[in-house]
């Protein structure tokens, strides 16, 4: 018998799942601070230590103007904090 049929089958688990998170605008608006970074993010425990990529993900709403430094955003995120007033800083991505 082959030896890919004798092995067990095993899944794909990526190993950069546990270093990547995602915030809504909703955790964003509960948020008190106007400009918000990695750090503040961690500070709250909205995103676990371990994190090293962070990506705002447009559920829920935003009201109020808030500066993301060093957070990635998808587009719906994007023009979402932009139409409130605020500004989203382009992160540097590293391998």
């Amino acid at each position: 018998m082959p030896l890919q049929r004798r092995l067990p089958k095993r899944g794909f688990k990526s190993p950069i799942a546990r270093y990547s998170a995602q915030v809504t605008l909703a955790d964003l608006n509960r948020m008190q601070e106007d400009e918000i970074d990695m750090l503040t993010l961690k500070a709250h425990g909205l995103v676990p230590d371990l994190s090293r990529t962070v990506k705002v993900i447009a559920s829920g709403s935003i009201a109020r103007a808030v500066k993301l430094q060093g957070i990635l955003a998808t587009k719906g995120a994007r023009s979402a904090i932009e139409a409130v007033g605020g500004s989203v800083a382009d992160a540097v991505a590293t391998a």
